[in-house]
């Protein structure tokens, strides 16, 4: 499902109008980013966090040449499913 699809099924279920619910989409979304970003953690209970991780310069090689390289340090954005999201693919429920 892409963006499109999502405001279009929260659309009918919620019976508000497309554009209402891409607006508040996107509002959402730029919360998220920015919340993020200020290295704040984002909960949403039963779904998800989403927070920031910092991972350390390391060596690695570049695929092209096979010349050693330095990558980086960086942060980088990651999300952790909830309880409730993770028991959705429990093993015993998809079969």
């Amino acid at each position: 499902m892409n963006k499109t699809e999502l405001i279009d099924r929260v659309s009918k279920t919620t019976g508000q109008t497309k554009s209402s619910v891409e607006v508040t989409i996107n509002a959402a979304i730029e919360i998220i980013k920015k919340s993020v970003r200020r290295k704040e953690d984002v909960t949403l209970v039963g779904f998800g966090t989403f927070t920031i991780s910092h991972r350390k310069a390391r060596n690695g090689v570049n695929p092209q040449t096979g010349q050693e390289m330095t990558i980086p340090e960086m942060l980088l954005p990651r999300f952790k499913a909830g309880k409730e999201f993770r028991d959705l693919f429990d093993t015993e429920s998809l079969s």
